[in-house]
């Protein structure tokens, strides 16, 4: 229990800052969206780790703090890399949908931070990507739950879609088993390169614009449901 507990405290820490977060901001504030979604799976995470579901809890909790620890840096410090730029430049728009929010902060997080966690947890535990696999792929499985559960529970209902909505067309043409395989295959690119520094960091800055670019498109504000053009 002592060695599980070894593990699982950094997790705990970064659940208590997204915490801190939830408190601190405005319901309706984009980023406090995401970040409700990213704290239920991390407490899912921190519950599997409890509960010794993971093959090997050191990996799962060291990727799963270097990952959340990107978030956080972003959320609490304001210095954004351009994959997040979009959310905190459209976080409070009114004509943005609280779905919109919450799966363009997926995409800046899985399609950008994500592959640089793998790195960064490979350097820290001296292993390779394949190493990380079962960890990576477990992580994954429950970011994709919640992505449904999330569309679920924020997607308008059916009566208030009309054939060829907007927001349906927009975010169904997303999709985080898709990121999350680039996620993977850009990981291991990095990793490839990391005896190359300027080609990596040249490697980095490209999907970091890449994955801000889709963020951009996701976060067109598309009116509220009543009808209402955000300005």
């Amino acid at each position: 229990m002592a060695q599980l507990e070894q593990f699982t405290a950094p997790v705990h820490t970064v659940v208590s800052r997204m915490r801190a977060l939830e408190a601190s901001l405005p319901e309706r504030d984009g980023v406090a969206v995401f970040n409700h979604v990213y704290l239920t799976v991390t407490e899912e995470i921190d519950r599997h780790l409890n509960a010794g579901e993971f093959p090997d809890p050191g990996a799962a909790a060291t990727l799963d703090v270097r990952f959340a620890e990107r978030y956080l840096t972003v959320a609490e410090d304001g210095c954004p890399p351009a994959c997040w730029r979009p959310l905190l430049q459209f976080r409070r728009h009114p004509g943005v949908h609280p779905l919109q929010f919450a799966l363009a902060g997926v995409n800046a997080h899985v399609g950008h931070d994500l592959a640089l966690a793998v790195v960064e947890s490979c350097r820290t535990l001296d292993c390779e990507p394949a190493d990380l696999e079962d960890e990576f792929e477990r992580v994954g499985d429950l970011l994709v739950a919640m992505e449904e559960r999330v569309r679920e529970d924020l997607m308008p209902g059916p009566d208030l879609l009309e054939v060829a909505d907007p927001l349906t067309h927009l975010l169904g043409a997303w999709s985080l088993e898709r990121a999350r395989d680039a996620g993977w295959s850009a990981a291991r690119t990095l990793w490839a390169l990391r005896g190359l520094p300027g080609l990596a960091r040249e490697f980095e800055d490209h999907l970091d614009a890449a994955v801000g670019l889709t963020g951009r498109m996701m976060l067109t504000p598309l009116g509220d449901r009543t009808g209402h053009r955000g300005t």
